[in-house]
C-alpha cells in the first residue's frame, strides 16, 4: 500500500462519513447500545478503526456520542481466520489525538500482536453516560505490516542556476516493524521512485539505507516527492513517501546576442545564413554563452508562435551559424536565444521571406521562311504561391547561348487558373536570325522565384541560286529550252555548293499575274542544277527557287529569274 505521509488525517476526515455505515455494520454483526436505566438513548458510535500509518504499531479509532466516551476496547482477528477462531489480541490503552471535549473526534492505542498481517477490528466503546457499544465492526481493517518510510530527503541545490545545473537527490529508507515501534532501521536494496515535472527516476538503496539520484532541470519549478516501493525483503510493506514535496527553482541568468541579418529574401530550396554571438550575464560581467539553443521562430498576427523554422546551438566562443530553410516561410519572426530554466529569453525580431519555385517549359521550331514559332507553360507547385497582376514570358537569343542575350519579344500570361500545378500557356511567331540560341525566362518577383529554360540551338543556312540561265534565247516556238545554274548555302562567311537537293522551277507566261510550278530540278555533287530540256511554248519568265523541299536545315531561297522571247 502507498501512502502520503499525511494521508491519515486526510483519511480520517474523510471516515466521518462512514458512521453510518459502521453503525449498519455492527447491527448486523449484533452489536447493542444499552444504558445504565435500560431505557433508549443515542450512545457512542463508530466511525472507524484502523492502521495508523505514520505510527506502525498503533491503531486509531474514530468515534463520536452524545456524552464523552470514556471506554474504548480494540478487538484484533486476523482477516484469513476461521469464523470463531479467538481473537490475535486486543489493546484498551487508547488516548485522544483529536478533539476536545471527548465527544467526538480520534483515539490511539498501541497494538502487539505475534505476526504482520491483516486483521479486522471490532471495536467495544462507553460514554459517561455508560451507555455502551460491543462488537463494532470497524469497516476498514488494520495492516499490521512493516513500514517503508523516506526520510532525510534532500534536494542539492534548491536553486541551480546555468553554472550548476545538475540536482542531486538523496535520502534514506528506514524500515518500522509495528511489533518493536520506534525501532527503525535502514532498508538495503530497496527501490525509490522520485516523482516531478521532469519525469520519474529510480534509485535504489544501499546497505545504509541512503539513496542518491541526480538530473538537470527541465522546467523552470519542479515538486520532487520520493516513494519507496515494497520489495521481496519487506513484501507487502506500507510504504510512506516524504511528507512534503521538495520544490526546485531554477535562476534565469540574463542573456544577449548578436545578429549578422534580420532579413532573408530567399528562393525556395534555397538556404539561408545567420551568424552572431550570445553572451551570459554572470557575477563577473558579460561573458560567452556556449551550448545555448538558438532558434527562428514563425508568429502570427497576434505574436504568438506557430512553428519552429530553424534551430542551431552556440559553440565554446558563443558563436553560432543558423541555417534558415526555406520549407516554412516566416514574413513575421523573431530570433529567440535561450528560453530555458537557466536561461532569460533573448529575442530579436525576424523576416524570412520566400519566393516560391516556377517550373517553365519551351518548344520553339524555325521554318524555312525565317519564322519562329515557340510555345510553352508555366506553374508553380507550391500551394501557397499566387500569380502577380499581369505577369509576362520573355523569349530571348544569343550567338553563343552563353551572354549577350536579347529579347526577341514579350508575352503576356493570360491567367486562366491560378493554382498550383497548373500550367499557364504562352505562345508566339516571328521572325528570327537563322543561326541563334533561344531560351524563355520569367523574371519572377518578390513571391515567386524567376526561371529559364535551358538554351535551344536553332539554326537553318541562307541558300541562293546564282549563274541562272534559259537557253537558247530567243527561241523558236516548239524549240528546246535548257536550264543551267548553281545551288549554294552557307554554312558560315562563305557560300559553298548544295549537292544532292531539288530546286523548284516556276514559268510565268507574259501578261500573266502569278508563277505556276513546272517541276522539281536537282543538283549535282557541285551544286549546278541538273540539265532539264522542255519546249518553249510562250513568251514568258521562268524563276528557279529552293523553296519546296528544304528539309530541316535550310531557309528558302529567292527565286531568281530569265525571261525567255519565243518566236
Amino acid at each position: 500500500m502507498i501512502l502520503w505521509g499525511d494521508s491519515i488525517v486526510r483519511r480520517i476526515t474523510l471516515l466521518s462519513a462512514a458512521t453510518a455505515t459502521a453503525l449498519a455494520a455492527s447491527m448486523l454483526t449484533g452489536s447493542a447500545v444499552a444504558t445504565a436505566d435500560g431505557t433508549a438513548d443515542s450512545g457512542p458510535v463508530l466511525d472507524t478503526a484502523a492502521t495508523t500509518y505514520d505510527h506502525p504499531g498503533t491503531v486509531s479509532v474514530t468515534a463520536h456520542s452524545d456524552h464523552p466516551i470514556t471506554r474504548i476496547t480494540a478487538h484484533f482477528t486476523r482477516v484469513d481466520a476461521q469464523d470463531g477462531a479467538p481473537e490475535a489480541g486486543s489493546t484498551a490503552d487508547f488516548t485522544q489525538q483529536y478533539g476536545e471535549d471527548g465527544r467526538s473526534g480520534v483515539w490511539r492505542a498501541p497494538v502487539h500482536l505475534a505476526e504482520l498481517g491483516d486483521y479486522r477490528v471490532t471495536v467495544d466503546l462507553e460514554d459517561s453516560s455508560r451507555a455502551t457499544v460491543t462488537g463494532a465492526v470497524s469497516p476498514l481493517k488494520l495492516e499490521y505490516r512493516t513500514v517503508l518510510a523516506v526520510s532525510e530527503f534532500t534536494v542539492t541545490p534548491a536553486a541551480p542556476d546555468y553554472l550548476h545545473q545538475r540536482v542531486t537527490l538523496s535520502g534514506t529508507v528506514l524500515a518500522e516493524d509495528p511489533r518493536t515501534p520506534d525501532t527503525a532501521v535502514p532498508a538495503g536494496d530497496v527501490p525509490v521512485s522520485v516523482d516531478g515535472r521532469h519525469g520519474r527516476r529510480v534509485a535504489t538503496t544501499g546497505a545504509d539505507g541512503r539513496f542518491t539520484t541526480s538530473f538537470v532541470p527541465t522546467w523552470s519549478s519542479d515538486d520532487l516527492t520520493a516513494w519507496p516501493v515494497a520489495t521481496a525483503a519487506h513484501p507487502g510493506a506500507v510504504t510512506l513517501g516524504t511528507r512534503e514535496a521538495r520544490q526546485v527553482t531554477a535562476v534565469a541568468a540574463p542573456t544577449r546576442f548578436t545578429a549578422s541579418t534580420h532579413a532573408l529574401d530567399l528562393r525556395q530550396g534555397a538556404t539561408g545564413t545567420v551568424t552572431g554571438r550570445a553572451e551570459i550575464q554572470t557575477a563577473g560581467g558579460w561573458q560567452p554563452l556556449a551550448g545555448a539553443p538558438l532558434s527562428l521562430l514563425g508568429l502570427d498576427a497576434d505574436g504568438r508562435t506557430t512553428f519552429l523554422a530553424a534551430q542551431t546551438t552556440t559553440d565554446e566562443q558563443g558563436l553560432y551559424t543558423l541555417r534558415v530553410p526555406t520549407d516554412n516561410p516566416a514574413p513575421t519572426g523573431e530570433l529567440l536565444l535561450g528560453g530555458t530554466p537557466f536561461l532569460r529569453s533573448a529575442t530579436q525580431p525576424f523576416s524570412l521571406h520566400v519566393a516560391y519555385t516556377t517550373h517553365l517549359d519551351l518548344w520553339a521550331a524555325l521554318g524555312d521562311d525565317s519564322r519562329l514559332s515557340v510555345s510553352g507553360q508555366i506553374y508553380y507547385g507550391d500551394p501557397r504561391a499566387h500569380w502577380p497582376a499581369k505577369p509576362t514570358v520573355t523569349i530571348e537569343y544569343s550567338k553563343d547561348g552563353k551572354a549577350g542575350w536579347k529579347s526577341a519579344a514579350t508575352l503576356p500570361l493570360r491567367i486562366r487558373h491560378n493554382k498550383a500545378n497548373i500550367q499557364e500557356e504562352f505562345a508566339t511567331k516571328f521572325t528570327a536570325p537563322p543561326d541563334a540560341y533561344w531560351r524563355a525566362r520569367f523574371a519572377g518577383n518578390p513571391d515567386l522565384a524567376g526561371s529559364t529554360t535551358k538554351p535551344v540551338h536553332l539554326r537553318r543556312y541562307a541558300t541562293r541560286i546564282t549563274g541562272f540561265n534559259v537557253s537558247p534565247e530567243p527561241v523558236r516556238k516548239n524549240g528546246r529550252l535548257h536550264f543551267s545554274g548553281t545551288l549554294q548555302y552557307k554554312p558560315g562567311g562563305v557560300w559553298k555548293p548544295l549537292a544532292g537537293e531539288s530546286p523548284a522551277l516556276y514559268f510565268r507566261a507574259r501578261g500573266a499575274s502569278s508563277y505556276r510550278f513546272v517541276t522539281d530540278l536537282s543538283t549535282d555533287s557541285h551544286g549546278r542544277i541538273r540539265d532539264v530540256v522542255l519546249n518553249a511554248v510562250k513568251d514568258g519568265t521562268w524563276a528557279v527557287a529552293f523553296d519546296r523541299q528544304t528539309g530541316p536545315r535550310f531557309l528558302r531561297s529567292a527565286r531568281v529569274t530569265d525571261y525567255v522571247d519565243v518566236r
